[in-house]
């Protein structure tokens, strides 16, 4: 790389580095994820030197191709098995009774059981849903689906999830629907 190329990059570096990283900031929702994306984004730009034409639009869409690996890639690491569902769920057993504590874990087992036959991207809009609270249009985003499908996947997943818990607890579907007073 000549001195005069150097200087360019840098310029470009300089000039372009705080609205990508907070651009893609906004995609990953965590500062680390986005430092690491952008240095990859910065290193790939280089890396085609002169072949890139408008280096500040392959800069943006690099980064974003990047971030959706990166979300795709946890996503599908945590979804994969709904794993520890009392963690998810916040539910504690310091200060319980053993009794309290049985059923927490019988209630979260069977929630994790409930939960795990769900097709694998019903699966993930639920849990996204569930237990991270994100938008429809988060998940949609971060599944690269429809607003419209993920709405579909969380009532397919509240449908069967409260199905395999009436077959559970052998309860009739008109009364697991009736308010509780």
């Amino acid at each position: 790389m000549t001195d005069a190329a150097h200087e360019r990059f840098s310029v470009f570096f300089a000039e372009t580095r705080q609205g990508l990283l907070r651009y893609v900031r906004r995609l990953t929702r965590s500062r680390e994820a986005a430092e690491d994306i952008v240095q990859e984004t910065y290193a790939r730009t280089l890396a085609r030197g002169d072949q890139v034409v408008a280096s500040q639009s392959y800069l943006f869409v690099t980064a974003r191709h990047l971030a959706w690996n990166s979300s795709r890639h946890h996503r599908t690491a945590a979804t994969e098995t709904v794993g520890d569902v009392d963690e998810l769920a916040g539910i504690e057993a310091d200060g319980v009774s053993p009794e309290e504590a049985l059923i927490a874990e019988e209630a979260s087992l069977l929630l994790r059981q409930a939960i795990e036959r769900l097709p694998e991207q019903c699966r993930a809009a639920f849990a996204l849903k569930v237990f991270h609270a994100c938008s429809y249009k988060d998940i949609a985003d971060q599944l690269g689906i429809s607003t419209k499908t993920v709405e579909k996947h969380i009532a397919r997943g509240l449908r069967e999830t409260h199905a395999y818990l009436r077959r559970r607890y052998q309860l009739p579907a008109k009364a697991a629907d009736q308010p509780h007073d």
